[in-house]
């Protein structure tokens, strides 16, 4: 693997002295701003309900993190339609920061406990919306000026299509905002879950019928794939993570490269994964077996990739960006 983990890692851990982030401590992004990392983490307490929020910490390397004294920065608030934020990402355009965030109407419980069956009873009447009666994912925006203090915008997803891994490319391409997209109900039911991008001339109105990229292809990433970390801008093109679940349900990490001015155009597609799960941390844990990322933070020619572990954990790993092309760039990897 090109990507070389911290020995340090997990670089962010549950933190017992605070109950909120007591049990869960994962799927951070990242941004590097004025010589400094800053690492937004999703993070949940013991409770029944799984209560979610979104924490901060900072760093001067890039490896050793130290927790916000004002924390959590986006936090879990009973009874608002975004109340729970997890797996958040983040990009700067102009001198605005944007994160976006999942999020379900209600909290999820602890659902590692209960993957194939419902864990909580939401009191939801059997004709009230679907988006409440099954607590369905959608994806909300929230914007910043000095990465502390954050205005939540609200849902730009809509309720019907279950989407996540929504989040932005760190710059207009042709006058528009773009995203990516997961839903996982995109109205082909032969379709398994895929990525998508949508185009926009207003943050917070986008078309409800994005554009599709690529669905999975390989046998590491047959059930679905996702996408990962918002785009690097780079010369060959643009940098894109995404994630492959597999049948055993392991999460695996490919690569995009796409066109710099079409961004529909993928000019190169890993056929094997570049990270996947190899240490206990990753193994063993809530959900075991997975790598996430959530931020690919570019300081020089160094390439830091932030990701959760096992659902509780976070961990880091660095590559030359340079290594990093040259291996998604094989010959075989080619976009026809």
């Amino acid at each position: 693997m090109i990507f070389k983990r911290y020995s340090g890692n997990p670089i962010i851990m549950p933190n017992s002295e605070n109950e909120w982030e007591s049990l869960v401590t994962c799927n951070p992004a990242c941004i590097y701003e004025g010589g400094t990392f800053y690492l937004f983490y999703r993070c949940a307490g013991n409770d029944y309900d799984h209560k979610i929020n979104i924490a901060l910490a900072t760093s001067k390397d890039g490896f050793r993190f130290q927790r916000y004294e004002k924390n959590p920065v986006l936090a879990f608030i009973d009874g608002m339609s975004d109340g729970g934020p997890e797996d958040p990402r983040i990009v700067k355009i102009g001198d605005c920061f944007i994160m976006s965030y999942a999020y379900r109407p209600y909290a999820p419980g602890q659902y590692w406990k209960h993957i194939n069956s419902p864990i909580l009873d939401y009191g939801c009447p059997k004709d009230a919306p679907e988006f409440f009666v099954k607590n369905l994912s959608a994806t909300a925006f929230a914007f910043s000026g000095d990465l502390l203090n954050w205005k939540r915008m609200g849902r730009v997803t809509d309720t019907k299509s279950d989407n996540r891994d929504v989040y932005l490319f760190p710059e207009k391409i042709n006058g528009q905002y773009v995203r990516f997209e997961r839903p996982e109900h995109c109205g082909d039911a032969s379709l398994p879950p895929s990525i998508w991008l949508n185009f926009s001339n207003d943050l917070m109105e986008w078309k409800q019928s994005p554009k599709f990229l690529c669905k999975p292809e390989e046998e590491w990433e047959e059930v679905k794939i996702g996408g990962s970390t918002p785009p690097v801008r780079t010369e060959e093109g643009w940098l894109c993570l995404y994630h492959g679940v597999a049948k055993d349900n392991t999460y695996r990490v490919g690569a995009l490269i796409l066109d710099l001015q079409d961004p529909m155009k993928i000019l190169y597609r890993t056929k094997r994964p570049i990270f996947e799960p190899e240490f206990d941390y990753e193994k063993n844990g809530f959900v075991s077996n997975v790598v996430f990322p959530t931020a690919a933070v570019l300081v020089e020619n160094t390439l830091y990739l932030y990701y959760g572990a096992s659902d509780q954990y976070v961990g880091v790993a660095t590559a030359d960006l340079k290594a990093v092309l040259q291996e998604i760039m094989r010959p075989e990897n080619k976009a026809e």
